[in-house]
């Protein structure tokens, strides 16, 4: 048996330098269907803080998707960066803005629905970005949910909320538009621009939005390069689909290790992320992408799945996939999605409450380690790969 193993090791080895390259006939073909039935995702910022975060998307570069900015605001929408724009409520505004005035926002996206299925007819999944306590986006968000299922594709909303510092008034606004947009999205992520200020504290205000704009940007890159970006095992659709349509409150986050222990330490930094406002106890699915360097061992991915599947619903529909960057010699990193979450904002924002939710300090994720070694294949659990970065870099805060 060792010498088997051995043997598949060098072989292995010698296979990934030189792959030879043949052409079937059939290749022409099979590119072609490729083509034809490639996901078509659809990235939409909504109002101003939304269009920011389409800007930063394309500054931190996405390929293969389409990115589109919607706004009230002429002037804002000019100068956003994007591969689409549409002006919503043209006659309602006149491209003056919404005023910060939800009903404004939600009357601009109603006059604009018809334009709005045309831009949308066709996609897969629709990722809606939006800041919550304004006028378009909190008012027109939800009107476009809408509109993405009724086209059939899968809707994950990922918005953020006011910073305390911004007022109670927007914050009522938020959370009512918190409300609405979670009953017509398929998954939904809450960022608390509070908890930024663990992160940033000492940075100045504009800086700040900017960490929350770059936060918003990176996790919506990193759950569309789990289909556009083939790694070590292919991204199946169909299985995404599985895990964000009718996936409720999500939390997103990334953790990283060079150390010892660093399967364990990559998954408590993720878990331990100062942005995610609950714990994945008892999530109904989850999608775990692990990023390292060649020298990573199946002991350790079965660490990290085990881990945190360990934490989740005992049916939980969980995906997984690693890739071999060469460049991450010596660390892992992990990047970690989990929907069907008990999210404290959108709990008090479906009954109807304004509670201090924004303020207060995120409950630490709970890590169990089993004392009995639980099989992996107990999950239902489906290989895929991603790419993913260290939350330092994706934050950019060494450039701040």
């Amino acid at each position: 048996m060792k010498s088997i193993v051995r043997s598949a090791t060098r072989r292995v080895d010698e296979e990934l330098k030189e792959i030879p390259q043949k052409v079937s006939p059939e290749d022409s073909a099979l590119k072609d269907f490729v083509e034809k039935v490639k996901a078509r995702i659809v990235i939409m910022g909504i109002g101003g803080a939304g269009s920011n975060t389409i800007t930063r998307l394309n500054a931190i570069g996405v390929d293969s998707v389409e990115t589109v900015a919607v706004n009230t605001d002429a002037q804002h929408l000019l100068t956003t960066v994007a591969d689409r724009k549409l002006l919503l409520g043209k006659e309602l505004c006149g491209g003056n803005g919404s005023g910060g005035d939800p009903q404004i926002g939600e009357e601009a996206a109603k006059e604009s629905v018809d334009e709005l299925e045309q831009y949308l007819k066709g996609a897969d999944i629709l990722f809606l970005m939006a800041g919550l306590g304004g006028g378009t986006g909190t008012g027109a968000s939800p009107i476009i949910a809408e509109v993405g299922k009724k086209v059939g594709a899968v809707v994950v909303s990922i918005v953020t909320l006011p910073f305390s510092a911004e007022g109670t008034k927007k914050k009522e606004i938020a959370m009512k538009g918190l409300a609405k947009l979670a009953e017509s999205s398929d998954t939904i992520v809450v960022v608390n621009n509070d908890r930024i200020l663990d992160i940033a504290k000492e940075l100045p205000l504009h800086q700040a939005f900017f960490i929350s704009d770059e936060i918003v940007a990176r996790a919506v890159k990193g759950i569309v390069e789990l289909v556009m970006k083939p790694g070590l095992i292919n991204v199946d659709l169909a299985d995404l689909r599985n895990v964000l349509e009718n996936g409720g409150p999500a939390v997103l986050s990334f953790g990283e290790s060079d150390g010892e222990n660093r399967a364990i330490e990559a998954v408590e930094d993720a878990l331990g992320n100062p942005l995610l406002e609950a714990d994945i106890s008892g999530g109904k699915a989850a999608i775990i992408n692990i990023t390292s360097g060649p020298d990573f061992s199946l002991e350790e991915m079965e660490q990290i799945v085990e881990t945190i599947v360990g934490s989740l619903d005992t049916t939980a529909n969980v995906i997984w996939g690693a890739r071999i960057d060469e460049s991450l010699k010596g660390v892992v990193q992990v990047l970690l999605v989990v929907t069907g979450i008990a999210s404290p904002s959108v709990e008090a924002a479906l009954q109807g409450e304004v509670a201090e939710v924004t303020a207060e300090r995120p409950t630490k994720a709970r890590i169990e380690r089993a004392t009995t070694p639980r099989r992996v294949s107990e999950r239902r659990t489906v290989p895929i790969a991603r790419e993913v970065r260290s939350p330092e870099a994706d934050l950019g805060l060494d450039e701040l």
